[in-house]
């Protein structure tokens, strides 16, 4: 909105002249017209009227905003402390509810505002990770031993494990919780009996290892121990990735019904906000799963499994 041309503080009325305002119409406050206008504020917040001082024109739809990640959590239906959701995507992206207080990261997470409803303010704590199904596209367009993104379950489930391959996707570098954008991947442990079957299995295993990473910062953080994970995104849907996941963090893994779980997420928030539902208890009737991944039970393998990774990170981050 252009106000350069007033040599004064305009009117309500003169501002609604403008063409910005060519579709606009008053319904009410028509006494009002006369007053100067000092200054203009644009806002999405249904409680708007915290933000207006006097001489001031505020811009609003009235309805309130949230970012993809805060949705998905709340898609989730994430809305005790503790409760975590992955959104696999080309990146993966991990949320924890923290609770009514916000949780200041000692392990390289962000702090950040999940959700308000009302006058109740939930907080979480983020992780994010640069190449999740990114590393299938590469697999694909890079590497060339699939032809489709949807052929990599099938080929990774050709073999019982990745042959002690281990792939770190730092295509782009690595997120947290090591912030490096300067490292790159490496493919470690290949041996002449490897196959594209094993390198697959590893580049769907390395998706896990960083999830766990993410996980383990988070619970360093809340002293919140981890009772489950909920997954979301297109990659949510490979059963291969899903069941490692569940047996490296020794943890059920539930996917939903519906994994796009952010448009869900904005969805019950904009109806909560015209009072569409009345709680997030008459939400959370409508949650569904879809299947439960178990963890295996192979501990001591899942152990010696972690050591391997840690020891292939950190010949990534020592280069």
């Amino acid at each position: 909105m252009d106000l350069s041309h007033f040599d004064r503080y305009p009117t309500v009325e003169e501002l609604l002249r403008l063409p910005s305002f060519s579709c606009s119409r008053v319904c009410g406050g028509h006494a009002g017209l006369d007053r100067l206008v000092r200054g203009v504020n644009l806002t999405d917040t249904p409680d708007y009227s915290r933000w207006l001082s006097a001489g001031e024109l505020l811009i609003t739809t009235g309805f309130s905003i949230a970012g993809d990640q805060q949705a998905a959590l709340f898609g989730q239906m994430c809305t005790e402390p503790g409760m975590v959701k992955n959104t696999y995507g080309t990146g993966c992206f991990l949320l924890m509810n923290s609770g009514d207080k916000p949780v200041v990261s000692k392990n390289n997470l962000l702090a950040t505002i999940a959700w308000k409803i009302g006058e109740e303010v939930t907080y979480a704590l983020e992780g994010s990770i640069f190449v999740g199904g990114a590393i299938v596209q590469w697999l694909r367009d890079g590497l060339g031993i699939i032809r489709s993104s949807g052929e990599v379950e099938t080929l990774a489930h050709s073999v019982p494990d990745a042959g002690g391959v281990y792939f770190v996707p730092a295509l782009t570098g690595l997120a947290a919780p090591y912030w490096n954008q300067d490292v790159r991947g490496a493919i470690s442990g290949i041996s002449r009996g490897t196959t594209a079957a094993h390198i697959a299995r590893a580049a769907l295993e390395g998706i896990a290892f960083q999830t766990m990473d993410v996980v383990n910062a988070m619970i360093r953080d809340a002293g919140i121990e981890l009772k489950e994970l909920r997954v979301d995104g297109g990659a949510a849907a490979n059963n291969v990735l899903m069941q490692f996941q569940a047996d490296i963090l020794n943890t059920t893994v539930i996917r939903p019904k519906i994994i796009e779980t952010t448009a869900l997420g904005a969805a019950y928030l904009a109806g909560l906000a015209v009072g569409y539902w009345s709680d997030i208890h008459e939400i959370r009737q409508h949650w569904h799963k879809e299947k439960e991944f178990i963890p295996s039970g192979e501990q001591q393998k899942m152990e010696e499994l972690k050591e391997g990774w840690r020891d292939a990170v950190d010949r990534v981050l020592e280069r």
